[in-house]
This record gives C-alpha cells, structure tokens and sequence, in this order.
C-alpha cells in the first residue's frame, strides 16, 4: 500500500519559531508515522513571505532603509523577474525590530517601507508586491509617504512627527510623488481602516494602551476625512485597507496601488490545490488561532481551500480559539519549541490517523 500523502503548509509561529523550523517539526513527524509529506512554506503577506517565494526568487537585493522608529537598517527585497519585485514591509516597520519596550504605535513609522519601494523602483522595477503584516505600525502609511516627499502638517501650518499619535492633528498633505511604479498590497486580514473592524482591533499587540487605541483610532478617521476631502471617497472602507495599520490603505492612497488577499496569493503561486487533489491530509499550523485568523490570514484560507477539496485538517496552534467545528485540534501549553512542536505534531497525527483510518 502506498504511503498516504500530507500537506504540511509551514508559517512563522510569531515571534517564536521560524517557518523552517515549523516544516522541519511537523515533516519529521509525519514521516515517523510512516506518511509521505508534502512541505511548503506559505505565507499570508506578514511573516516568511520572501521564504515562502524563495523558489520562485530569481535574486535578493539588500538596500539601506529604516526601522520603526527611524534608525538605519539593511533589508532585503526579492525579485519574480528583472521588473518585478517583492517588498516584505515587517522587514522595514516590523514589531520583530523591537524590544518589547520600545512598541508605541503613537510614534512607529512606515517610512522604512517607502525607502524600500524607492530603492526597489530605482533599481529597475515595474511592479512592487509589497507584504503586509507583523508591523509595529498604526500610521496609515503616511511615514511611508514622508519617503516619497510627502508632508503631513498641523492647522498651523506646522509638520508633524513621525507615528500613529500625529495623525489626530492633521489638517492638510504638502504632496509628493507616487512611485513609478505598479504597487500592489499583499494583505494579511480583511479588515478596512476604521470603524470597530478596522486597524484599531491590533492596536493593543502593537503597544498601544487603552488611550492610546483611542487617538489612534481618531487619526485614521482624520485620515480618511482628508482623503474624502480630495475626492478619493471610500478607500478606508476597502477590505485590507486596515492591514499593517492601515499601510493597505497607504498604498490605495499615497501610491495609487491596489490591494490583494497575500494568502490566497501566495498559495496560487505555489500550486497549493493541485497538491490538495493528491492529499489524503493536511497540517497547518499557527502561533495563536482565533476568529481573526479567518479574516484573511494564511491558515484560514487553507482551511478554506482543504474543506472545498474535501480534505481533513489537522490545526496545530498553542492557542485556538473559534475553530471550525470540523478541523482536528492539537493546541495547549503555552509558546512551543521547535521540539515541543515535534511532540505536539506527532500526537496530533496519531489521532488523525486513527480518526480518518489513514
């Protein structure tokens, strides 16, 4: 009898295990059950994306930009082809480029970002895929507009800082130039800029106290009056407009670009439902599963894709909440190791063999 096939889809556990080493756990498990696995790496737009694309990476660059809060720093950017490149902003305005400490959404910037966009245009690209997720942002992509030239003042007249905090007193955009560019936005979540589904809902895990979450909710409204000012009506109710405190909606704004759902383009790009036609099971894993994980998020749109094809899930999460009442659950324990994810992984495949006569 053959060997029965699984799909083992790997992602960042946040903050604490890298997609490598998720692939290596959950694989390893499942060829000690003595099943075939299939590993890719995927990514949502937020944590990997370069790592999820790098077999279809024809080079990386690095290119000097700046961190959230504006201290020099090299990152990478990918290339599809000589005119297409892939910007992973977390690299730029990630909360990863922070002490615990140094989180504040009130003054966290995505200027990083926009130098990142520059250097990648200026370097011959048309198109710019530009992941969103795992910021330590709440600007609305102004920061990453200052980069272009932008300036964002008071009704003094005055310009503001940098961060999330200022945006409450803007009264008028000094406008600067647009990319040459193609841009595109690989959104992590659905969620539009404002209103009690927008970027606010992530403000408390970027840093933000209870205050806080309320000036900055007041900045992105200011900003999304500033932008029906200049005719450019509805952008913040876009889904995705939200992602990376609402760097989506930077992009519509600032840079003419349009959004995408980065799981479900990333999982095309990697011929995800041709292997679900050959699986007998698939495994995915995340950090902390909850009702937000199903807002756009990559192992919501797996479990979308595996229950269109008919294919049983096996979710491995530390925390899982609001899961799907037909997906098999190995959860508990606090944060994971690399080899707790190991022990986790086989005892979850062990009861998915017996429960599914695999």
């Amino acid at each position: 009898m053959a060997p029965r096939r699984v799909l083992v889809v790997a992602q960042a556990f946040k903050e604490t295990l890298a997609p490598a080493e998720v692939a290596r756990a959950v694989a390893g498990a499942a060829r000690a059950a003595r099943l075939e696995p299939a590993v890719l790496v995927g990514s949502d737009g937020g944590d990997g994306l370069l790592e999820a694309l790098s077999p279809q990476l024809t080079r990386r660059t690095t290119h000097s930009c700046e961190d959230p809060l504006g201290r020099a720093l090299e990152a990478e950017v990918g290339w599809l082809d000589e005119r297409t490149a892939v910007v992973e902003s977390r690299l730029a305005c990630g909360l990863g480029l922070l002490r615990p400490g140094e989180r504040d959404p009130l003054v966290t910037t995505t200027r990083g970002v926009g130098m990142l966009i520059g250097e990648a245009v200026g370097a011959g690209a048309e198109t710019v895929y530009v992941g969103l997720g795992g910021s330590a942002t709440m600007d609305g992509g102004l920061g990453m507009a200052r980069a272009w030239g932008w300036r964002a003042r008071d009704v003094a007249g005055v310009e503001l800082p940098e961060g999330g905090g200022a945006l409450a007193d803007l009264a008028r955009l000094d406008p600067g130039r647009r990319p040459e560019a193609r841009l595109v936005g690989l959104c992590d979540v659905r969620n539009p800029l404002t209103g009690p589904r927008g970027a606010g809902v992530y403000a408390a895990q970027k840093g933000a106290d209870a205050a806080a979450e309320r000036r900055l909710a007041a900045g992105l409204e200011r900003l999304a009056e500033l932008a029906l000012e200049e005719g450019r009506a509805g952008l913040e109710g876009l889904a995705g407009a939200g992602a990376a405190g609402g760097l989506g909606f930077g992009l519509l704004f600032f840079g003419a670009g349009r959004l995408e759902a980065g799981a479900a383009w990333v999982l095309d790009r990697l011929g995800v439902d041709e292997l679900l036609r050959g699986a007998d099971m698939v495994v995915v894993g995340e950090g902390a599963f909850d009702g937000t994980s199903l807002e756009g998020k990559l192992t919501g749109e797996v479990l979308r894709r595996a229950a269109a094809a008919a294919v049983p899930v096996l979710l491995l999460a530390p925390s899982a909440a609001e899961v799907p009442g037909d997906v098999l659950v190995e959860s508990g324990g606090g944060l994971w190791t690399a080899q707790e994810l190991g022990r986790r992984a086989a005892r979850g495949i062990e009861r998915a063999v017996r429960l599914w006569a695999l």
